[in-house]
């Protein structure tokens, strides 16, 4: 396999940069205009998620961009670099695609709830980046596509995210033509939760943290995991399965420091455990 260059934490910070408050961790995506998903943008953004995982100062976590682009997907320009080595590129996509697969994973799989806050294009990987968080809030100026088809490259790995979270009519419209769909269009579709003006984009991202943020940290990352296990499952199995969570939640401090203070008409106090 070709070997994947690591960036150091000073050009990691430089491609993703990292703002913590009031347990909302905003994580921009800072190369334009393209913000391509890079090999050192994919591995610099799979870290900070790396570290965000048990930090219990971080309790959602939104996906920001800088520039007009949220993100154009795989570096082309980068993937065709490769094209003049002895194997003809082989062994640097196969690794490129490994790493892109570990991202979205990383993404599906965190603790922590995540909210894509996309104000601009989000084509093919960029696209699939959106399609993988748990939320996405987009402005009206927002623009969407899988446009692999247009340049012989079918988009088979944002297909798994498109797939996976909206109905296939829908999906397969986007990856068979690879035209450019509005924001409404995504709303419509289910790639986004919310479409609002540019200028309201990040407010309206940050509510939705701040409303997520104030229920019990332990309650979320169990539902979250139970979510997407579930889904992948047949009913009685996941009937099985998510009564099984939900009497290990029961038994969860939080989850009777929540029932009692709803008796008791008070708010709770989370300590997530």
């Amino acid at each position: 396999m070709a070997e994947v260059a690591t960036p150091s934490r000073e050009d990691a910070q430089e491609l993703v940069e990292r703002r913590l408050e009031t347990g909302i961790l905003t994580l921009t995506l800072k190369n334009p205009p393209a913000n391509a998903l890079s090999t050192g943008m994919m591995t610099a953004l799979k870290s900070a998620l790396d570290e965000a995982r048990d930090d219990k100062a971080v309790r959602v976590i939104i996906l920001a961009h800088e520039g007009k682009v949220f993100s154009a997907g795989h570096d082309l320009k980068e993937m065709t670099a490769h094209r003049s080595d002895p194997d003809r590129g082989r062994a640097f996509f196969a690794e490129t695609m490994e790493l892109c697969a570990s991202l979205m994973q990383t993404v599906v799989r965190h603790p922590k709830p995540m909210i894509a806050s996309v104000g601009g294009v989000a084509t093919a990987a960029g696209c699939q980046l959106v399609a993988s968080c748990d939320l996405a809030v987009a402005s009206d100026a927002a623009r969407f596509a899988t446009p692999g088809v247009n340049i012989g490259l079918f988009c088979s790995t944002p297909m798994v995210a498109l797939s996976r979270n909206i109905p296939r009519k829908q999906a397969m419209e986007m990856l068979l033509t690879g035209e450019m769909i509005g924001a409404e269009t995504a709303l419509s579709f289910g790639i986004v939760n919310r479409v609002v003006a540019p200028e309201a984009l990040t407010r309206t991202a940050l509510e939705l943290a701040e409303t997520i943020a104030s229920k019990s940290p332990l309650t979320l990352k169990i539902g979250k995991e139970a979510f997407y296990e579930q889904a992948e499952m047949g009913l009685s199995d996941a009937y099985e399965y998510t009564a099984r969570v939900m009497v290990e939640n029961m038994l969860a401090r939080d989850a009777e420091e929540g029932i009692g203070a709803f008796i008791e008409k008070r708010r709770p106090e989370w300590k997530g455990e």
